[in-house]
């Protein structure tokens, strides 16, 4: 065999190094995969005390049914998810109550927003509920049930909306730098999903300035027909919207003359919060 000369020798090494290199680059990419699809089907199952069929999961996450089904399995058998006996749904597990105990000591937002869901559910006879904003959607967190017997069930705690869609997540858009907003709004259908049709980026350009103006948002049945909301956000510290305050009903229980009532009690539990975040009792 012939020797090498200097040139193929340092063609060798470089090629060599960008062959380590590319390795390096994608094991990390890889692994970063899984725990994305990991997280997002922990999500879907979240979005319902019920759970979900393998089935919805899988078109909901995108993913093939082999690949969802071996992450499912993975999860569970580290006591994430559970799947359900009698329905064969995929739930959270027991894993997941512990380490939400564990995080619920740094943010303690229940202490802080449950007495102001307690008042409004007394003072209305509505529904109350505590939403926070995680990305581009808000998640609820919270739910106090008011005396009146007809409810609506468009909202509990682990359901997640687009913001702009609903009464929380429009009152917590309508106040976010103006550069965000048409971020949004130049993408919305694929932003909104499923939730566009109703949704219109027309339609929730108005809900955002009408919001702006009354300080406080009104969905009027878009997400559900007959099922109305309204909702106020709450401001942390560097005064961007971060949470949102809203009470959800059957639409006889919102009309015109009674929102302005609603309104001024949701923007004034929702200030109420917003200074316990900046001011904190003690501080």
């Amino acid at each position: 065999m012939g020797k090498l000369g200097k040139s193929s020798v340092g063609e060798s090494i470089i090629q060599f190094r960008a062959d380590v290199r590319q390795a390096m680059n994608t094991i990390p990419v890889q692994g970063a995969q899984v725990v994305s699809r990991a997280a997002s089907l922990l999500r879907l199952v979240g979005r319902k005390p019920e759970g979900c069929p393998l089935v919805e999961l899988v078109r909901e996450s995108g993913l093939t049914r082999p690949t969802a089904h071996r992450l499912l399995s993975s999860l569970a058998a580290e006591g994430l998810l559970d799947q359900d006996p009698g329905s064969g749904n995929w739930v959270l597990g027991p894993e997941i109550l512990l380490l939400g105990s564990v995080a619920s000591a740094r943010f303690p937002l229940e202490d802080l927003a449950r007495p102001s869901l307690r008042r409004l559910a007394e003072e209305t006879g509505e529904s109350a509920f505590f939403s926070i904003r995680r990305g581009n959607e808000t998640v609820c967190l919270l739910r106090e049930e008011g005396s009146f017997p007809v409810r609506s069930f468009v909202l509990h705690e682990g359901v997640r909306f687009p913001l702009g869609v609903a009464s929380a997540g429009t009152a917590i858009m309508a106040f976010l730098p103006a550069q965000e907003q048409e971020e949004l709004l130049a993408n919305w259908p694929a932003h909104a999903g499923s939730f566009a049709a109703a949704h219109t980026a027309a339609l929730v350009r108005a809900n955002l300035e009408a919001t702006r103006q009354a300080g406080y948002s009104v969905n009027p049945g878009l997400v559900l027909e007959g099922s109305w909301g309204m909702g106020a956000a709450v401001f942390d510290q560097r005064g961007r919207p971060a949470w949102a305050l809203s009470l959800t009903g059957i639409e006889p229980r919102f009309r015109e003359d009674r929102r302005a009532q609603l309104g001024r009690l949701l923007m004034e539990e929702a200030h109420r919060i917003s200074t316990l975040l900046t001011h904190p009792p003690g501080a």
